[in-house]
């Protein structure tokens, strides 16, 4: 709901009678008093060139109580909210599970930042709600003055607080449902496809510099039903006849309540604020991690906190978000300046497998895409027949797409007419099967020219600094066509799956010629801006990417779990362990479906016929156990070769294996619990838990030794969301029945023969 800025002062006193009447009616309040206050809340919202406000519910005190379930467990019923407070000063956003309240007056500025969880108070200080370098010089947008101690902020002391006029001032907020950032068009199997859901709180501001007329700031929060999250960023309008150079924005300024307190310490030696995790869609760097990816996380001392412990006013206490080498991008008159999003989810634990939880649901409820997970194999090709072979191989043994490998004789930067018929033509056999396709592209780590390559702002030499050691830019003219070859061959050839390896990892460019960009201080943002286009092009028509780096939150499907590729040279017993490690260490923040292993069917970086798979009838034991463990885990492995099975018994083993995978799709696509990691002297597993499913778990386990193995472990039930009784099979067998201990826990007995695996499920 938008509303346009009027002269408020002669209509003043018939609107708040409006508003008056018109809430008493709607909200069925009883007492005139809650009225008058929600009248003066309007009326002492009124400046003179302010936008009428919209009606708002009125906060209620028993909505201060703590959350009393599981949100993780059970799903929570409150909707995600705008309120007036009581007195009429302050607004408030509320989904049951967090709470952010803003002052209105005379500045807007965040004052209570509270987890409705366990009851933990985040905001120690007022500060800025956010700040940006114009032509040189730094703004704060909105935030109050004045607070003496930074320790601690008691509500009493606001009224005190004073607005500068330097400060880019509150004009009016607009409060909306939360629409799709991505218009996401799944068109393969996803656990998820449906877009989250929300209220958007926008507030707008302007300066009153007159070197800034025409500047619209607008600060975002989007805050999500059911979890604890709230999602930031910040626009620039340029609504002046002018250009205007943004140095830096920082869409977010929080005082957080310090971690730790030392006497001494640096603020690499310190702890950090773990009651809030913080991840923006600006992350890069091929760690397939996100914490390692980060590019915009800063945790800064704060000098006006002197009471704090550390002498030297070290503590790291003050979180701003901003990516760091951005320093001069152009914002032309007409054009809007969109910052990165900052996903703040609230935390209240500091257990790993529960904040994990956390982060892989919110993964599935804002990047939904992320739980497609299409059964792929990667083809290494050389001509047309072996791909509608491999087509075949696919149809028949219930595999859903197929992607040609780097290595094969597919080039989707050749736009030219034979080659564009010739992949239509093979796309369309694929599609008569029932057969997605797609092909995979190198970006970086390759070496273009020197008028194309990233140009190192040091030395002024191509390539003397980019990450991978060589690199185009993308904003160079080769990086431009490089980009639209490929949305042109996806486009007209019909792929449906993009595999991007080396994407755009960061590099910066000092190039002042390269068209994309004007300079070293915009080359990563604008390029930055090209790669998450490409991808939420690609998201939008219906196209799913492979791409291993950090773009999750601009709509790519999967990462690499995490992996050394040496060692799929190394035999294949060993493989089995290394894959399983992999597995249980890549995802702890990860849902299954957002990663994907590999597995070599021929001769890779190495290896003797103890390392390889084919053929693959003469390997059939190994095969099959780690297609089980890979499908098993919720994790599409790329199976890596010619073809995916040589004979009629290993085509029966991989029908087997997927049929059990695609019968238990949803529990196995669930988040997992780690049980034990894999160290090959005892048995090794995970569970998948899914409270809201039939199956609320299944457990998988491995024995790698060379002899049978019985043990009785400690199966943990709490995130299965049974409190009871549990019914537990064996492979499909005998149900037997169990009662949970107070602990949550089951005694499991199971006997797994010599390197084998076993598998539980349990309702």
């Amino acid at each position: 709901m938008g509303f346009s800025v009027y002269s408020q002062l002669i209509c003043n006193a018939a609107i708040v009678l409006l508003y008056w009447r018109s809430f008493y009616a709607i909200s069925g309040m009883k007492k005139l008093s809650t009225c008058l206050v929600f009248a003066l809340f309007v009326f002492v919202n009124f400046p003179k060139a302010q936008a009428p406000l919209p009606k708002l519910p009125v906060w209620r005190s028993e909505m201060e109580s703590l959350y009393a379930k599981d949100w993780l467990v059970t799903p929570v019923a409150t909707k995600a909210g705008v309120f007036a407070s009581q007195d009429g000063k302050d607004i408030v956003l509320y989904n049951g599970l967090a709470k952010r309240i803003f002052r209105l007056g005379p500045n807007v500025a965040c004052t209570d930042y509270k987890n409705m969880v366990n009851g933990q108070q985040l905001l120690r200080s007022v500060k800025p709600e956010a700040q940006i370098t114009i032509n040189g010089t730094t703004y704060d947008i909105g935030g109050l003055h004045g607070q003496k101690e930074n320790a601690y902020l008691l509500p009493g002391w606001v009224d005190s607080l004073t607005a500068s006029d330097s400060d880019f001032l509150y004009k009016s907020f607009t409060i909306s449902t939360i629409t799709p950032y991505i218009n996401w068009q799944p068109t393969v199997w996803a656990a998820n496809t449906k877009q989250a859901t929300g209220v958007m709180l926008s507030f707008l501001y302007r300066s009153n510099t007159p070197a800034l007329k025409g500047l619209d700031v607008t600060v975002h929060y989007e805050l999500y039903d059911g979890m604890p999250l709230i999602i930031k960023s910040l626009s620039i309008q340029n609504n002046s006849g002018h250009g205007f150079t943004i140095n830096r924005v920082v869409n977010e300024v929080l005082g957080l309540v310090e971690e730790e307190s030392a006497v001494v310490g640096t603020p690499a030696e310190m702890k950090k604020q773990h009651g809030i995790y913080v991840e923006t869609n600006y992350a890069f760097n091929n760690a397939m991690r996100y914490d390692i990816s980060d590019q915009t996380t800063h945790w800064n001392t704060d000098s006006s906190y002197t009471s704090q412990v550390n002498y030297n006013y070290q503590t790291p206490c003050l979180l701003e978000v901003y990516p760091d080498k951005v320093t001069a991008v152009e914002l032309v008159a007409g054009e809007t300046y969109k910052s990165v999003r900052t996903c703040e989810l609230l935390m209240d634990s500091y257990n790993r497998e529960r904040r994990g939880l956390a982060i892989r649901k919110m993964y599935r409820t804002i990047a939904p895409w992320t739980t497609e997970n299409p059964i792929f194999m990667h083809l290494v090709s050389r001509n047309d027949q072996q791909v509608k072979d491999a087509i075949d191989q696919c149809a028949v043994t219930g595999y859903e797409a197929l992607i040609l490998s780097f290595g094969s004789h597919c080039d989707m930067e050749d736009t030219s007419a034979t080659n564009i018929k010739r992949w239509q033509v093979l796309t369309a056999y694929a599609h008569t099967k029932g057969i997605k396709i797609g092909g995979y592209s190198l970006f970086s780590s390759r070496r273009i020219d020197d008028a194309n390559d990233v140009i190192d702002p040091v030395t002024g030499k191509p390539d003397a600094a980019a990450f991978f050691g060589n690199a185009p830019c993308l904003g160079s003219k080769w990086g431009l066509a490089y980009i639209a070859k490929l949305k042109y061959f996806i486009g007209t050839t019909g792929f449906d799956l993009f595999e991007n390896d080396g994407p755009y990892p960061g590099d910066v460019c000092a190039s002042t010629t390269h068209p994309g960009h004007k300079g070293l201080g915009d080359s990563q943002w604008k390029q930055m801006e090209l790669q998450k286009g490409l991808y939420r092009w690609c998201n939008e028509h219906g196209v799913y990417v492979n791409a291993p780096d950090w773009y999750f939150l601009d709509g790519t499907n999967k990462i690499a779990l995490g992996y050394r590729e040496v060692n799929f040279s190394l035999p294949r017993d060993r493989q089995m362990i290394l894959n399983r490690q992999n597995i249980y260490d890549g995802l702890w923040e990860k849902t299954p479906s957002m990663s994907w292993g590999f597995v070599p069917l021929t001769k890779y970086q190495g290896g003797g016929s103890e390392a390889i798979l084919e053929p693959l009838s003469e390997h059939l034991k190994d095969y099959q156990q780690l297609m089980v463990q890979y499908y098993g885990a919720g994790v599409q492995a790329c199976y890596r070769g010619p073809r995916l099975y040589d004979t009629d018994t290993t085509k029966k083993t991989v029908i087997s294996v997927v049929r059990w995978y695609k019968k238990y799709r949803d529990i196995l696509n669930a988040d997992i619990i780690h049980l034990r990691r894999a160290d090959g002297r005892d048995w090794d597993g995970i569970m998948h838990i899914a409270p809201s499913q039939k199956i609320k778990g299944l457990v998988l386990l491995f024995n790698p030794l060379k002899e049978k193995i019985t043990r009785n472990i400690q199966l943990p039930l709490y995130y299965t969301g049974l409190t009871n009784i549990a019914r537990v099979r064996e492979k499909e067998g005998v149900e037997k029945t169990y009662t949970i201990d107070r602990a949550n826990d089951i005694t499991l007995q199971f006997t797994i023969a010599p390197e084998s695996y076993t598998w539980f499920t349990v309702e």
